[in-house]
């Protein structure tokens, strides 16, 4: 198995360009199921879920061309629709969550979709139940087969989808682009209140647009759908990853180096950058890009009563659970203290066991809280050997080792594959001492 050797305490510089957004990719892959004429998808992340939805794709003979890296067109008009019936694809999709958005589309366009229950990130509890609740809803009906591990949903016989009034239980962005894409074709008006409204989920609302969808509210928490009997083809563009620039701020400031992130799509980052200041860490926006000079050290920020920090996660657009892992490795080497409180996940926090080894100060509360001792670089961090358990804790762990002394190797580096296109590259790129050792 492949791992990366790492040499640590190094200043980088240079100029790094963020990869196109996974989460927007996972869902927008999926979407072009909706129709069967071509959609020409640029900016598509180089990376393992990604390339796993494709492979899934042309399992369905899809027909997919590429034109350039990162740049496809899918056509979606010869479908191999028994591939869902499958020991294949129970196999293929039980290897990603991300693939639960394929039954959208299916129960929209064909009446039926199956799902093996997915895998993922090992984070804690995953519920589906808003997919289904929505739609069951819009009038399918759902099965189980705890067996199997399939799920299932089905329109009764000689039933449409009909437009619904539904109240989401939690604002689920995979919840909410499942059910929208399903909605599309639904007879009549869907409203979905306490939708997600991520800008992912803002850039499939505009896609869907397009391609002849009649979607209202978008970037607000009630979507209103007319359904439409067809949809036509497309073009778009993925939007640049917000957290791997979240990810390459963290790495300036825990190198103490100068980086460029470029194109970074400031309007799309929300609360991002301003939570990467409440750490002391100097930003600015230049044009469309993100520069972090060189600093020797930051200072966490009190509450204006003096109390110590918080940050916490939250539905967009509050700070993402996808960051936090990113927070709380940098403000091990702060000066000041915080609380990281991860409140959408219960296991996302457990790696801090791991940075403790490296001589972090860290103090687990609970396992959704974790209050971080800054060192203020006194005491540098030392290499470890360590494995990484997801996308977020493995790229934080990363950013530890390059900011530690001595070597560091990490293990189980599918895990940051995952998420992170061609990452020991793009790091040796901007001066990193970094290699992949099979």
């Amino acid at each position: 198995m492949p791992k990366l050797e790492i040499r640590g305490g190094k200043p980088l510089k240079g100029e790094i360009i963020p990869q196109g957004a996974k989460n927007e990719a996972l869902q927008i892959l999926c979407a072009t199921l909706l129709t069967d004429e071509p959609v020409r998808i640029k900016n598509i992340p180089d990376i393992k879920d990604v390339n796993r939805l494709i492979e899934i794709l042309g399992s369905l003979d899809v027909s997919i061309t590429q034109h350039a890296k990162g740049d496809y067109t899918f056509q979606a008009n010869n479908l191999h629709i028994d591939y869902l019936k499958t020991k294949d694809f129970k196999k293929d999709g039980a290897s990603l969550r991300g693939s639960v958005m394929l039954m959208g589309p299916f129960l929209a366009r064909f009446g039926f979709a199956y799902m093996p229950k997915p895998g993922g990130d090992k984070i804690g509890r995953r519920r589906l139940d808003t997919h289904f609740e929505g739609f069951e809803k819009l009038g399918a009906e759902f099965r189980y087969s705890p067996e199997e591990s399939f799920y299932g949903v089905e329109l009764p016989e000689g039933k449409k989808l009909k437009g619904s009034y539904m109240l989401l239980e939690e604002a689920s962005v995979t919840g909410t682009a499942n059910i929208l894409m399903a909605a599309v074709f639904a007879e009549g008006k869907t409203q979905i209140y306490n939708a997600a409204c991520e800008p992912y989920i803002q850039q499939l609302c505009k896609m869907l647009n397009r391609m002849g969808a009649k979607i209202e509210g978008v970037g607000s928490n009630l979507l209103t759908i007319e359904g439409v009997e067809k949809l036509g083809g497309t073009e778009h563009t993925i939007l640049p990853d917000m957290i791997e620039i979240g990810s390459w701020i963290g790495l300036a400031a825990m190198t103490r180096s100068e980086i460029t992130i470029k194109n970074v799509g400031w309007e799309h980052l929300g609360v991002i950058p301003d939570t990467f200041k409440k750490l002391g860490i100097k930003l600015e926006k230049v044009g469309d890009d993100i520069y972090i000079p060189a600093q020797e050290s930051y200072e966490i920020q009190s509450f204006i009563d003096g109390s110590i920090l918080t940050i916490s996660d939250a539905p967009w657009p509050g700070f993402t659970p996808d960051l936090l892992s990113i927070i709380l490795v940098v403000a091990t080497q702060a000066k000041g203290s915080v609380l990281i409180h991860q409140k959408m996940f219960e296991s996302r926090l457990f790696f801090v066991d791991k940075l403790i080894d490296m001589g972090a100060q860290i103090i687990l509360c609970d396992p959704h809280r974790a209050t971080v001792i800054g060192q203020n670089h006194a005491t540098p961090l030392r290499g470890q050997t360590l494995t990484s358990p997801d996308i977020r804790a493995g790229i934080a762990l990363l950013i530890a080792a390059l900011s530690a002394k001595g070597t560091s190797t990490i293990f189980n580096i599918e895990q940051i594959d995952r998420g992170y296109e061609d990452i020991d590259e793009r790091l040796r790129k901007i001066g990193a001492d970094i290699r992949r050792v099979d």
